[in-house]
Order: C-alpha cells, then structure tokens, then sequence
C-alpha cells in the first residue's frame, strides 16, 4: 500500500493529559462512535469528575481553625492573633444564630384577639401590593413592663407559621462602631433569603427602645444608637434594597416585615417612630385578656375559670407576670420541705450531676387561699421597695439610710 494511503488512514493525533497522563483523543472530546451511534459528552454546566477543582466549597475560616497546632509549631508563623493558624473570624461572626423556632411552644395558651389581629394584618399588608398606598414596615408593640408582649407575640408568630430572625437589646450596642447597625441589615437580609426560598419570615427586635432608646439624661447616646436608629429608618424607607456596609450594587430583595416591642417609645428617635414608618400598637391587656392568659398560667394546677377570675379581680393594678411569679411561690413550701430532708450540706451535691437524676417535686395543691396569700405577701414586697428608698438616703449628704424614718419598722416610728 502506498505510503500516501497510510498516512491518510493513520490516527489523529492525542493528547496528553495534565491531570492523569492518560491518552484522549483530539476529536473524540466531542463525539465518539459507539455502535454506529453519536455520543454526545456532558456541557461544561454539568457537574464533572474535577469540579471541585475550580469550585471552592470550603470554609476557610473554619480550615485554618481546625489544622491549627497540626503542623509543627516553627511552620505557624507568629503566635497570638498574628499566627498564620489563627482564624480571622469565629463562627459566630458568620454562622448566624438568629432564627428562633416557637414550634416548641405547648399549645392551650391565651392569645389575645386584638393582639392577633394587629400582627397577622401587618405581617399581611407587607407581603401585598396594595395600589397606591404606603405600608409601614415596623410594628412598634409597647406598654407597661411584664404585661406578655413578647410572650404574645411567639404564640402568634407560632399561630402564622412564622419562624423570625431575632434580635435583642443587647445586640444594639457593641465596642465597636457601627457593628450593631450591620447586625441589623445581616438579619434582615437573612429573613429576606427565608422569603426568596418560599417561606414567611419576619425580623423581631426585643426591647428595642432599651438599646437604641435614650432613658433620660443619664444614658449616654452612643453612636451605635445613633446609628441603629439611622438604619431602621434607611430600611423603612427602602425595604427592598438593602445592603451590606461597603455594598452599594443595586439588588432588589424581597421585603421583611419587622415586629418590635418595647416599653416607651418616646424614648427613641422621632423620626423613626413617625407613622410612615411605624405603625404603633399599645398593648394594654383587658380583664378577658388577663383572665384568658392566667387561664393558660394555671391550666395544670386543677384551678377553675371562676377562682382565677376571682384572684384577677383580687389585684387588678398588677401585671400578668405578677401571676406568673404568684404561681412560682406555691413551690416554695415544697422546695423547703425538700432542703430540710436533706440538709444543706448535702444540696449540691443532689442538686448538680446527681447519679439519682433530677428532683422530682410533687405537684403542690393550688387553694384560693394560699394564691391570694402568696399575692399579698407579693404586693407588700412591692411596697417596700415604693417605700423604703436607700438610695434617696444614701445621696443626701452624709445622712444614714434610715436615719429619717425611710427604713424603720412602722411600729418603731408610731411610738
């Protein structure tokens, strides 16, 4: 055969690859015979056998936490927060910890129907578009100390099937400046991301006017106040384009309802608090809200709807927290009972890693009798404390506490 025809039959030429050395065929890349049929490889989109190649995973941070002290200590450059095996961030500084579950919450508890209605119309309202109208994306819930705002607001958030990204007071503030106002958009956005994959999500700020508040002039306002009271507002006017300090890309985002409770909002910044942005709800609960909540308080202690009714009415001045802490006295003859059997000296060592597991207490009897002894010995504590005051004492020059009377027995004082 000439030479000629065996060059033009002769294999195309192959090369050789970079990661294994085996052979592959120049045009067999593309199509390859297979029974007289074309085979057509996967498109590069395709996840291949070297994807992890070009595609880090990883999580650097963690990486560098976890092979330190590994290697000999001469090849971890410099100790301290200067080491090469020393981790720039911590877990806690991108592994968000915010989203609460309430599914956890046992149900039979009172949720107040005006309470209920303002949340589910306001979490409604910010996932509508309504035509030409402006919705305020907070809800500022507040009113007097221990009357259940936070409390009502997990059972409705439970009720809606809403698992919040949330928030405290004492995120508000930090030693760093402006670390509390990027707190702030992290979360949001990271409800925002819950939202994108299909499901309800809301910010919810505890107590925000004790860490962006100014509590008279006494507090020092701080520029991380100033700062968060800047942000809310920043992203009440734009809920849908938020982002991260540093970030300025425009990026549409959906919009997250916020929830904040708080006691006083006078406190924080007026502006911020004005109607556009939001939307305020005093929560001052009615006699069937305080009787329905201690309904939920005392439903395994056997006590019926007329007795609780009778011990709501026995102090009406006082708030659903009070009976909370009314039905935690009944224990104390218990927990007394329990310290005199065993002795002090042995309380410890039952109390904390006993092999015997832990104390199982039985369930006292709830008597009317012994609630509204228990509820006045509370008020009388109550009482002292509006009465006897130290600290007025104290600051009154060289004068001793109880000096003018502000600490003696009444009975001292009547002779």
């Amino acid at each position: 055969m000439a030479p000629a025809m065996l060059s033009a039959r002769a294999p195309a030429p192959v090369a050789r690859s970079s990661f294994t050395g085996a052979r592959v065929g120049a045009k067999s890349a593309r199509l390859a015979p297979s029974n007289g049929s074309r085979v057509v490889m996967k498109s590069r989109s395709q996840v291949g056998r070297w994807a992890g190649l070009d595609n880090d995973v990883s999580d650097d941070q963690q990486d560098i936490t976890r092979g330190r002290n590994m290697v000999d200590s001469k090849f971890q450059g410099n100790q301290g927060l200067g080491g090469t095996h020393n981790a720039v961030m911590s877990s806690q500084d991108y592994v968000s910890t915010g989203q609460r579950n309430f599914s956890t919450v046992e149900d039979g508890y009172y949720i107040a129907p005006a309470f209920m209605d303002k949340m589910s119309i306001h979490v409604a309202k910010n996932f509508m578009d309504l035509p030409k109208i402006k919705v305020p994306l907070i809800l500022g819930i507040w009113g007097g100390k221990g009357q259940g705002k936070t409390f009502q607001c997990s059972l409705a958030y439970k009720k809606l099937g809403i698992a919040p990204i949330v928030m405290s007071a004492g995120e508000l503030e930090s030693g760093n400046a402006g670390e509390p106002a990027k707190l702030i958009r992290q979360r949001y956005r990271e409800a925002s991301d819950i939202i994108k994959k299909g499901r309800m999500a809301s910010l919810f700020i505890n107590d925000l006017d004790a860490g962006a508040g100014r509590m008279g002039g006494t507090t020092q306002y701080t520029v991380n106040n100033q700062m968060c009271n800047a942000t809310l507002m920043n992203i009440a006017d734009n809920p849908t384009n938020v982002q991260l300090p540093g970030v300025y890309k425009e990026e549409s985002i959906p919009r997250v309802p916020i929830i904040a409770t708080g006691n006083d909002f006078s406190t924080l910044y007026a502006p911020l608090i004005r109607d556009g942005r939001m939307e305020k709800f005093y929560w001052n609960p009615t006699r069937e809200d305080r009787v329905g909540v201690c309904m939920g308080i005392f439903q395994d202690d056997g006590v019926s709807q007329s007795e609780v009714e009778a011990i709501v009415d026995q102090f009406p001045g006082q708030s659903i927290d009070f009976f909370g802490a009314l039905r935690a006295r009944i224990y104390d003859d218990s927990v007394r009972a329990f310290i005199g059997q065993i002795g002090y000296e042995a309380m410890g060592a039952r109390l904390v890693n006993s092999r015997e597991g832990k104390v199982q207490l039985p369930k006292p009897q709830m008597h009317v009798a012994t609630l509204m002894a228990y509820g006045h010995a509370l008020v009388g504590e109550q009482e002292n404390v509006k009465r006897v005051q130290l600290a007025d004492a104290y600051l009154d020059g060289a004068e001793l506490a109880g000096s003018a009377g502000s600490s003696m027995p009444e009975a001292y004082l009547l002779q």
